[in-house]
């Protein structure tokens, strides 16, 4: 299944208006930022990552920087009728779920200082059920359910990294959602690994193996 949503990233890039591509900030005067080509000689952490000014969305991936595109209209309409799903859902509970831009660190092996920290993400959605992970910044740990929405502007490289540390930090559930083809896919992670279910499509219901008794018809999803 994982393979099948690289295929239609490749897909997404044909109609892509600017490839997203990774860079590196090699100086860290945070009024004057150069950018350039990425190096196997530079790792960043989230302590850097606050001293940046920088107009445009970025994620840190293993130190290592990732602009991010711009959500287009059919992108920010697929995000919003989810949102409305959840947050309707979590009512009540101890659950919260948040949108892009929010930063969510995602701290290996319990190194959770800023100057340790070497991943920093922005899903498009997440669902937080553990309050100790929320403070100020955003989140310090890994969500309990992460959704992301493919967009022209989204590469190969970047949905591989994301299902990468996303398994890597131990997200229960995982959405990849092509408003393209409308379909999607749900990862559920088991003993380590993610398990890919096959892609939903309008005409079915999905159902969330995490916020039990959450479930969502496809067709609703991708809705105006």
């Amino acid at each position: 299944m994982f393979i099948e949503a690289i295929r239609t990233c490749e897909l997404l890039e044909q109609l892509s208006f600017q490839t997203v591509s990774m860079y590196r900030i090699q100086e860290h005067d945070i009024e004057d930022i150069l950018v350039e080509e990425p190096s196997a000689n530079f790792s960043y952490t989230y302590a850097d990552y606050l001293k940046w000014r920088i107009e445009e969305r970025i994620e840190l991936f293993r130190g290592q920087i990732l602009k991010l595109a711009a959500p287009n209209t059919c992108h920010q309409i697929v995000s919003g009728n989810i949102h409305l799903y959840i947050k309707i859902f979590v009512q009540n509970k101890s659950c919260k779920v948040f949108s892009a831009p929010f930063d969510v660190r995602l701290p290996v092996q319990n190194r959770k200082r800023d100057d340790e920290v070497t991943t920093v993400v922005q899903p498009d959605l997440c669902v937080i059920c553990d309050p100790e992970k929320l403070d100020a910044r955003g989140c310090c740990g890994a969500p309990d359910l992460v959704v992301e929405i493919l967009s022209p502007g989204n590469s190969k490289t970047e949905v591989q990294l994301k299902f990468e540390v996303y398994e890597e930090a131990g997200i229960k559930e995982y959405w990849i959602i092509n408003p393209v083809e409308q379909n999607l896919i749900i990862y559920t992670l088991t003993n380590g690994k993610y398990t890919g279910s096959k892609p939903y499509a309008p005409g079915e219901t999905i159902a969330s193996t995490v916020l039990i008794g959450l479930e969502i018809p496809v067709e609703q999803i991708f809705e105006n």
